[in-house]
């Protein structure tokens, strides 16, 4: 099985944690998995985006520098866990891996080069490469609607709701290529294991092919 876990910037104080309990379940059920983190921006790409209000900074240039802020997360990443670093995904190890972004996105460019596709929509075009489930981790349960947590919805249906806790190309990705997506609470590590076994677990499930 292979997984790829979006770890959100908004976990920086906790992802350490999660990556903690993410790999001791690996190593206590001697899965074969394969799971592929894919960084955040996080405080990194915030200052991109700062610096790209202040001094009007292109979208070309800004989306390049964004994505090598995911890299910065990456390296943070690494640094707390332990969890090493890859850059590619034509040969994903077994275990748990982060991956470097950087190099890809620049080899293949398939992506828009704009400030609506972030870490979400590339955490979505990795795992559509790999042929992998995909979890978001983020600082919320899910998808919410007037502060109710929408537990399963159509990736149409996510699309037109407009700013939610995912980009906005995200749900066009999940449509496009019929990909699932379950939107999961980092800070309850538990929850995330849940989600990569693929077991019912408070979160959104977004559908992309119904």
């Amino acid at each position: 099985m292979k997984v790829v876990l979006k770890i959100g910037g908004s976990l920086i104080e906790q992802a350490d944690g999660l990556l903690k309990a993410v790999t001791e379940h690996i190593a206590s059920t001697g899965s074969k998995v394969k799971i592929v983190v894919v960084p955040g921006g996080g405080i990194f790409a915030n200052g991109i985006r700062e610096a790209s209000r202040t001094h009007s900074i292109g979208d070309e240039a800004a989306h390049w520098m964004a994505v090598a802020a995911m890299e910065q997360y990456a390296y943070f990443l690494m640094d707390k866990s332990g969890v090493p670093l890859i850059d590619d995904t034509d040969d994903v190890p077994e275990g748990i891996s982060i991956l470097l972004p950087y190099q890809l996105l620049k080899t293949t460019d398939e992506l828009e080069h704009s400030w609506d596709v972030t870490s979400d929509t590339i955490a979505a075009w990795a795992a559509h490469r790999i042929d992998a489930i995909l979890v978001k981790a983020t600082d919320v349960d899910g998808v919410l609607n007037e502060g109710e947590l929408i537990e399963e919805i159509t990736a149409k249906e996510l699309e037109s709701m407009g700013e939610t806790c995912t980009d906005r190309i995200l749900p066009h990705i999940l449509d496009k290529y019929g990909m699932d997506c379950v939107i999961v609470n980092g800070t309850c590590p538990e929850r995330v294991v849940a989600a990569i076994e693929g077991k019912m677990v408070r979160s959104t499930h977004i559908k992309g092919n119904i």
